[in-house]
């Protein structure tokens, strides 16, 4: 296997300074965190402001990589790391969708990110309702069967 090697496009500015201070999920607050997109990857922010939300994925820079069982809010049972969305994990990687406010320049105003201030961010997509969107999807730890 050959290494993998991610290079941060930006990074988080937010009130979030521990991880205390982030909601469970960034879509249940409104706080509005900005993108700050390093000058090299300001070209790849043409068009943008043609979505009304983004999914962004970043980097859980202060998690911890060595865990493979998390017990989820509201449970009282671990279960595997991989059917929940803790971000201590193997490889903590972030994924946000988030409602796209503005765009300032190098910078993006978001509502709904729960990163912390200062976290590396990795890559930004368009959502997309057709393709993002699976109605008829069923959950993880929270489902009940």
């Amino acid at each position: 296997m050959t290494g993998i090697e991610c290079i941060p496009i930006g990074v988080v500015r937010s009130p979030y300074r521990v991880r205390g201070d982030a909601p469970r999920q960034g879509r249940l607050a409104d706080t509005i965190a900005e993108i700050h997109i390093h000058d090299a990857y300001m070209p790849g922010l043409l068009d943008v402001e043609r979505s009304s939300h983004l999914i962004v994925l970043y980097w859980l820079d202060r998690a911890e990589r060595g865990l493979l069982h998390a017990t989820p809010p509201g449970e009282t049972r671990e279960k595997g790391v991989f059917s929940t969305r803790s971000p201590a994990r193997p490889n903590p990687i972030g994924l946000g969708i988030v409602d796209f406010v503005r765009r300032e320049g190098g910078v993006l105003i978001v509502r709904g990110l729960d990163a912390l201030d200062g976290t590396p961010v990795l890559d930004i997509k368009p959502y997309s309702p057709e393709i993002d969107c699976i109605p008829e999807a069923t959950g993880g730890w929270h489902t009940k069967k």
